[in-house]
C-alpha cells in the first residue's frame, strides 16, 4: 500500500463519525508518511478517549441527542451471554406461538360474539395509576422506575386502571354502556408457582355504565362460552361467587372504619393460602376486635345463600344481588357452573359488589380467572364514578388446565404449497409462481436455494404442505408447471393461467 495522507475518503463516508475524528487530526496537524494500520497504538489511545462519551443525553426539550456509541470489544475473553429469558418470563418459539394464537383467537372470538369492541393501552404507564389504591399488595410487585424525564413509570401489572384512564380521557364522546375487551401483557414481580409467572397475558372484558347484575351475568356467560369452546365442562371448572357487600355488612356491625376495608379484603383473600391463625393475627393487627374477627370468619365460612340469609337477614343489598345473579344464571343456562362461597373477596381494593373466581374442581391450580363490580374506581382518579364490572383471565393457568385434562390441541405448521425450481436459473420463475399462488390466497413456502428433491420432499413433510409445485425447464418453455398432491401422490401439469 503506498504512503497516503489520513485525510482520505474514509473520513467522508460517515459524516457523524467524521465530526469526531476530524477535530482530533486537525489539532495534531499530522499526516502519515508511511504505512500505518488504523488500529495502531496511536489510534487506539486517541480515538478511545473521544469515542467513549455517553451514548445519549437528554436535551432541554425532553428529546435525546445522539452520540456515537463505541462497538463492544471482541476478543478471546468474551463470555457467551445467558440465552435464557429473564426469570419469570417466556420466549414464544413457533410451536408455543401457535398455541398462544389459538387461545387468543378464542378470547377475541368470544368477545366478538358478545358484542365487545377491542382496545389496548400502553404497557408502560404512570406509576401513580397503580399506586392510588393505598395498601394494596400490588404496589410491592410493580416493575417501576424513573425515566429520563424524571417521571415515575411502571410496567402495567393489570389492565383495569388503564381502562379507567381511557374512559375518563374519552369522557362523554363515548356513549354508555361501554363494552370493551383487550388481550394484553402484564408484569408483576411476585413469587412464581405453577401457572404464575412474572409476566403473563390477560384477557379482560369490561362493561361500563350498567349498574344492574345483568352485567355480571353477561360476563360470566362469556367465560362459560370460552370454556365450552375449548373443551372445558362444568365438571372441570366452577365459579365461586360472593359479594363485597357481605364483608361490608359484617364490618359495619362492629363499627370497623371504612378505610380499613381494603386491608381486610387483602387479608381475607389469603384464606386458602395461609393458616387460619395467621389470618386472625393479621386481622387483629389492622385493628379488628376479637369479636369482630370471630364473627367475620364465621360468615366467611358460609357456602350457601340460604345460610347467609339466616345470618345476615334478607333485607341487605348483598343477598338481593346474589339471588338475582343465581336466578339469571338459571335462566341463561350456566347455573351448574356457579357456587356461593362467602370467602371470595378478591385481593384488589377497588371491588364494591359481586365478585367471582374461576377454579378447577380438583383444586390443583390457582384461580383461572376472576372479576367483579368496581363502581367506585373512577373517583380514585379524580373523576365521577360510573357503574362498572369486568374480569381478568390469564393465559398461564388455563394452559396448565388444558394440559392436565389432555385437551391441548395439536397445532402444526401447515402451508398449502411448496414451490421449487428444478434448475438454479429458474428460481426467479419459481418466485413468480409462488406469488401467483399467494395472490390467490394460498400459503406458500418457496425453496430459496438450489436443493435436491429428496430435501424438498422432507421439507414438504415438515411444513405439512398439501402440494408440491415444480418449475422445470422443459415445462416452463411449454407454459406449464408440475403439481404433485402429496397426500395421494397424484401428479399432473397445469398451465400458469389455470394455476389455483
Amino acid at each position: 500500500m503506498p504512503p497516503t495522507s489520513f485525510s482520505c475518503s474514509f473520513l467522508t463516508l460517515q459524516p457523524r463519525f467524521n465530526s469526531y475524528v476530524n477535530p482530533i487530526f486537525r489539532s495534531l496537524s499530522f499526516q502519515l508518511s508511511s504505512p500505518l494500520p488504523f488500529n495502531a497504538h496511536f489510534s487506539s489511545i486517541r480515538l478511545r478517549s473521544s469515542l467513549s462519551r455517553p451514548a445519549e443525553t437528554d436535551s432541554p426539550t425532553g428529546g435525546r441527542s445522539g452520540a456515537l456509541t463505541p462497538a463492544p470489544s471482541v476478543g478471546a475473553d468474551v463470555q457467551k451471554i445467558d440465552v435464557n429469558p429473564p426469570k419469570g418470563t417466556r420466549d414464544f418459539p413457533p410451536e408455543d406461538m401457535r398455541l398462544r394464537n389459538w387461545l387468543f383467537n378464542h378470547f377475541k372470538e368470544v368477545s366478538r360474539l358478545y358484542g365487545f369492541e377491542e382496545v389496548d393501552y400502553p404497557v408502560l404507564e404512570s406509576e401513580a395509576l397503580f399506586t392510588r389504591k393505598a395498601g394494596e399488595e400490588i404496589k410491592d410487585q410493580l416493575y417501576c422506575f424513573e425515566d429520563r424525564g424524571n417521571r415515575r413509570v411502571a410496567l402495567r401489572p393489570e389492565l383495569t386502571p388503564s381502562l379507567a384512564r381511557l374512559v375518563i380521557q374519552k369522557g362523554k364522546s363515548v356513549p354508555l354502556p361501554i363494552k370493551w375487551f383487550t388481550v394484553g401483557q402484564c408484569w408483576r414481580y411476585e413469587r412464581m408457582t405453577r401457572g404464575r409467572r412474572r409476566e403473563h397475558y390477560q384477557w379482560n372484558m369490561d362493561i361500563i355504565g350498567v349498574p344492574g347484575v345483568m352485567a355480571e351475568a353477561e360476563l360470566l356467560s362469556s367465560i362459560v362460552t370460552l370454556f365450552k369452546r375449548i373443551g372445558i365442562t362444568e365438571s372441570d371448572v366452577g365459579f365461586k361467587v360472593s359479594s363485597r357487600k357481605v364483608l361490608q355488612e359484617v364490618l359495619n356491625c362492629y363499627s370497623v372504619p371504612e378505610h380499613l376495608f381494603g386491608k381486610v379484603c387483602i387479608i381475607i383473600d389469603k384464606i386458602e393460602k395461609i393458616p387460619v391463625d395467621e389470618i386472625k393475627k393479621e386481622l387483629k393487627a389492622v385493628g379488628l376486635s376479637q369479636e369482630a374477627v370471630q364473627k367475620l370468619l364465621q360468615v366467611l365460612s358460609v357456602k350457601s345463600l340460604e345460610e347467609l340469609e339466616e345470618r345476615l337477614g334478607s333485607s341487605g343489598e348483598a343477598i338481593a344481588d346474589l339471588k338475582q345473579l343465581f336466578s339469571l344464571a338459571e335462566k341463561i343456562g350456566f347455573a351448574k357452573w356457579l357456587q356461593f362461597d362467602a370467602s371470595v373477596v378478591r385481593g384488589l381494593a377497588y371491588y364494591t359488589g359481586i365478585v367471582f373466581e374461576g377454579f378447577d374442581r380438583e383444586g390443583k391450580l390457582r384461580a383461572i380467572c376472576g372479576g367483579g363490580r368496581y363502581d367506585h374506581l373512577f373517583s380514585t382518579f379524580g373523576a365521577d364514578d360510573i357503574a362498572a364490572c369486568g374480569f381478568g383471565f390469564g393465559d398461564a393457568v388455563i394452559v396448565e388446565l388444558l394440559k392436565e385434562k389432555g385437551l391441548l390441541p395439536e397445532l402444526n405448521l401447515n402451508v398449502d404449497d411448496i414451490v421449487c425450481a428444478l434448475d438454479e436459473d429458474l428460481q426467479g420463475h419459481a418466485a413468480m409462481v409462488a406469488n401467483i399462488l399467494r395472490e390467490k390466497g394460498h400459503s406458500v413456502e418457496l425453496v430459496l436455494e438450489s436443493k435436491q428433491l429428496k430435501w424438498v420432499f422432507k421439507r414438504a413433510a415438515r411444513v405439512n404442505a398439501e402440494r408440491l409445485v415444480l418449475v422445470g425447464n422443459s415445462e416452463w418453455q411449454r407454459g406449464v408447471v408440475g403439481v404433485k398432491i402429496l397426500s395421494t401422490a397424484e401428479q399432473y401439469e397445469v398451465k400458469l393461467d389455470d394455476l389455483k
